[in-house]
Order: C-alpha cells, then sequence, then structure tokens
C-alpha cells in the first residue's frame, strides 16, 4: 500500500516544527490552515449539485440516502443522518449511516474493519438496498476498502453511487457515478484526516443533506418547518417559527399549533390562508407536503 501519494498524507511545510510551536502558534495555523476547506469545497460544487440533483431523484422514487465509510468518515455520515430526524421531521430509515465495523466503531475502532470489500455488501443487503436509494461513499484517502465494496454493491443493484474523497484521483471515484472530490492537502498534523479533511466532509454532507430536503419541501422561506416538537424547547422552538412564517402574536402561533396537532406545517397554512386544520392537511398532501404551493390552493 503506497500512501506517499495521497496528499493527506504528505507533511504540511507550515508545521513542520509543530512540537515547538506556541499554544497561540499552533491555533493560528490551524485556524488559517481551516479558512482553505471552503474553497476547496468551492471547486467542487458542480460536482455537489449533480449528486444533490440525483439523491432528490431518488427521494421522490422513494429511495433512501445511505452514508457509508469507515473512521472519522463513517462517523460523520452516522452523525448527519441522525441529524436529519429532528431537524427535518424524517422517519430514522430515510436516510441512514452506516460505519465499517457496526456501531461500536463509532467510538472504538473495529481492527480489520475497513480493510474488508465484502463487509459493506453484507451491511447494504441488510437494508434491502435497490435501485431506488442513493449511497454516498466517504473516504478522506479516497481508497477505503470497505467503501469500494459498497458503491461496487450498490452498481450491481442499480442504486446511484455517490462517492466523497479528499484526494485528487481517488480510487472510489472510479465507483461512483457522481464522484466528488475536495482536495484539502496535507493536515497541521499529519495523516490526521479528521482535521481538514473532516471539516471538509462534514460541510459536503451539511450541503447535501439540508438541500436536499429543502427541495423535498422541509423548509418555508429559510425556516425549518417539518421540526418536531417532541419536546418543550422544540414545542416553543416550533411557535416561534410559526410566528416569523406569519407575523402572527405568540397566543396565536400557541392556539393554532395545538389546533393543527402539532404540525408547524399545518399550522402556518392555517394562519396564512385562515382555513381549517382539515383543509389546510388537505392542501398540503395534494402539494406533496410544499407550504407555498399549498397556500395557492385556496
Amino acid at each position: 500500500m503506497d500512501l506517499t501519494k495521497l496528499s493527506t498524507e504528505t507533511r504540511n511545510q507550515k508545521s513542520m516544527e509543530l512540537d515547538t510551536m506556541s499554544v497561540a502558534e499552533i491555533l493560528k495555523l490551524m485556524n488559517s490552515e481551516d479558512q482553505t476547506v471552503p474553497l476547496a469545497i468551492q471547486k467542487q460544487l458542480p460536482q455537489i449539485e449533480n449528486a444533490v440533483e440525483i439523491i432528490i431523484q431518488q427521494f421522490k422514487k422513494g429511495g433512501r440516502l445511505i452514508y457509508l465509510g469507515a473512521g472519522t468518515s463513517g462517523r460523520l455520515g452516522v452523525l448527519d443522518a441522525a441529524e436529519c430526524v429532528p431537524t427535518f421531521g424524517t422517519d430514522p430509515t430515510l436516510v441512514q449511516g452506516l460505519i465499517a465495523g457496526g456501531q461500536s466503531a463509532m467510538t472504538v475502532a473495529v481492527e480489520g474493519a475497513e480493510d474488508s470489500l465484502s463487509l459493506a455488501q453484507e451491511d447494504l443487503k441488510k437494508l434491502n438496498l435497490n435501485e431506488n436509494d442513493a449511497v454516498v461513499g466517504l473516504a478522506a484517502s479516497g481508497r477505503t476498502p470497505y467503501v469500494i465494496g459498497a458503491l461496487k454493491y450498490a452498481q450491481t443493484v442499480q442504486a446511484a453511487t455517490i462517492s466523497i474523497a479528499c484526494n485528487e484521483n481517488a480510487e472510489i471515484s472510479k465507483f461512483a457515478e457522481y464522484p466528488i472530490e475536495v482536495v484539502t492537502g496535507p493536515e497541521v498534523l499529519t495523516g490526521s484526516t479528521r482535521l481538514k479533511a473532516g471539516t471538509a466532509q462534514k460541510l459536503v454532507l451539511n450541503m447535501i443533506s439540508t438541500t436536499s430536503m429543502i427541495k423535498l419541501g422541509k423548509a418555508y422561506q429559510n425556516l425549518m418547518i417539518d421540526v418536531k416538537p417532541t419536546n418543550d424547547k422544540l414545542v416553543e422552538r416550533a411557535k416561534r417559527i410559526i410566528m416569523q412564517a406569519t407575523n402572527c402574536d405568540y397566543q396565536t402561533a400557541a392556539d393554532t399549533l395545538k389546533s393543527a396537532d402539532q404540525d408547524v406545517k399545518v399550522a402556518i397554512i392555517m394562519i396564512l390562508t385562515g382555513s381549517d386544520k382539515d383543509k389546510a392537511v388537505k392542501n398540503l398532501k395534494q402539494n406533496d407536503g410544499f407550504v407555498r404551493k399549498a397556500m395557492k390552493e385556496d
């Protein structure tokens, strides 16, 4: 295995004396290096756009989004998937994250798991992966066997395949219809891809899931209208969202949210159109959950 050609594994000339630097100097250097990440992502915006478009298409066919990776990359995928549930009110099965070695690998590395070409296939078979799904393989190095195995299997069932690597000409790109290569370069601490490479992957995942959900009707203006008020904090957030969307007062928001059976979208439509709950629910359903379209029905 030759890692010398991977930019993520090479030494950063700016940090050659890292162990002699003061705390302030280390922080300043890390901050400076981190600022290069968004610029690296910017170069890949067309590729990210293509990936998001196919994910939206798969969602509309009833498919799911499956993130998959090892180590930091796998953990980031699991994190993004988990956060879709409270942020967008999705079913936990709609966006899922798989990590080489299973759930225990979230906190403790599972030896050899990422080197298996067949393990990912077994994981995806358990999910009954099909042609309506989209698989996003994550690997900072761009060569993780677990991810390659996943993408190869996904191709056999004709699922959409996307890869995110942090090196040019990444091996995983060869097995993805929609490859994304965000080249973040040498890390401040050599080979520690939880740093810039991890940040890049997190930002790209933010873009993928958030944009996809917006295009599924999960936002009105710039508000999280599918948030589920499952605790006191979220109930208050739901009321505030309704107030911001409709310019109503607190009591109106609270009363309407209750009348709408705690559904923020329905409450917004009720207030803005003057319709009752049943009419708001019907319009929303007829317009695939898009608030703006539902309001035009009245």
